[in-house]
């Protein structure tokens, strides 16, 4: 929804839910700052030097009437449908007017046991570290006054359970809002074997966070397929398109999945290594035998999948592949094109 139209129709809900009795078109007309600039004041209203920003003429009253009478029946119509009870009110002169009764509109009361309460609690202390954690905060106020239980503490309900997304990378915030609005983003990319950014034009889908680190889904146009970033490679500033999607956003998107065989964690072979003493403690985790060489030097039989030559060559100088021989030249290859560019 266009933020002009939603705040329309924020101030019309406001009106109607805020008056005592009802309100005519015309004085809705009048009332609401949106409907004033688009149509001017209703017929009657007295607007001109030093009581107002319009002089009705005789021109286009009636386009302009009708025009007025055809947003305003939308308008009704699309808050009807969010829900917000709206009466029609005929008095007796036998003008039409229109309020919303707080008491029709009023949710019900919020009724949670303990482990709901507990996972909301949860859910709020997730986004400490991220700028999203003062809005978390305050939504978690407004449950407790709303009735959340003030005895449950998440912790103990959960074994002392804190659960934390760290979100360090400025590009996280406006790619949320991306996703959410559906709006295209451009940002400049630079791949684990590049020298340089590159330009990206990208239809986001969805973000998550894997062992650590955020990465985004979407559809990278130029390219014309699904792509997967990680959002520590993004360099500059994240700027959003008012633009339609072209490629449809599936249902499922599965950003784990591809990561995971990025990093081999799908790998049905294994790849030896020799690996600098004290150095790729991440290789190490996953290494299935370490076997120290001297020197310097330490052995490790890792998983061999499709990705990997990508992942060891951010290890730089630090690894050194020896099977097999198609892994070895791969990320000999990426080496020398980081070394060209």
């Amino acid at each position: 929804m266009a933020i002009a139209k939603a705040e329309r129709l924020m101030n019309l809900a406001l009106c109607l839910l805020g008056t005592r009795r009802p309100l005519s078109k015309r004085e809705l007309r009048d009332s609401i700052e949106a409907y004033v600039e688009a149509f001017g004041p209703g017929r009657g209203a007295a607007f001109g030097p030093g009581r107002g920003a319009f002089v009705r003429s005789g021109g286009g009253a009636a386009a302009s009437d009708d025009s007025f009478n055809r947003m305003f029946e939308r308008d009704k119509d699309d808050l009807r449908e969010l829900g917000l009870v709206i009466e029609t009110v005929e008095s007796l002169d036998g003008e039409i007017g229109y309020l919303a009764r707080r008491d029709s509109n009023r949710l019900p009361p919020i009724t949670l046991d303990a482990e709901e309460a507990a996972a909301l609690g949860l859910a709020a202390k997730v986004w400490q570290q991220a700028r999203l954690a003062g809005a978390a905060s305050g939504a978690l106020q407004k449950l407790r006054a709303a009735g959340l239980p003030e005895d449950v503490d998440p912790y103990e309900a959960h074994g002392a359970l804190e659960p934390r997304i760290p979100v360090h990378e400025a590009a996280f915030e406006p790619l949320m809002l991306a996703c959410r609005d559906r709006r295209p983003v451009l940002f400049d990319y630079r791949k684990a074997t590049a020298a340089r950014p590159e330009p990206r034009n990208v239809e986001p889908w969805a973000l998550e966070c894997w062992r650590g680190h955020w990465y985004l889904a979407g559809f990278d146009r130029d390219r014309g397929a699904e792509r997967v970033f990680r959002l520590s490679r993004i360099t500059g500033r994240v700027r959003s398109r008012a633009a339609a999607f072209t490629a449809p956003v599936p249902d499922v998107v599965t950003v784990r999945e591809t990561v995971a065989s990025w990093a081999g964690e799908t790998a049905d072979r294994s790849a030896l290594i020799r690996l600098r003493t004290g150095a790729g403690y991440p290789l190490r985790a996953k290494a299935g035998s370490v076997r120290e060489l001297g020197d310097g030097w330490d052995e490790l039989e890792i998983p061999y999948g499709h990705g990997l030559d990508a992942w060891l060559v951010e290890f730089g100088p630090d690894v050194v592949v020896m099977e097999p021989a198609e892994l070895r030249a791969d990320v000999v290859d990426r080496l020398r094109a980081v070394a060209k560019g």
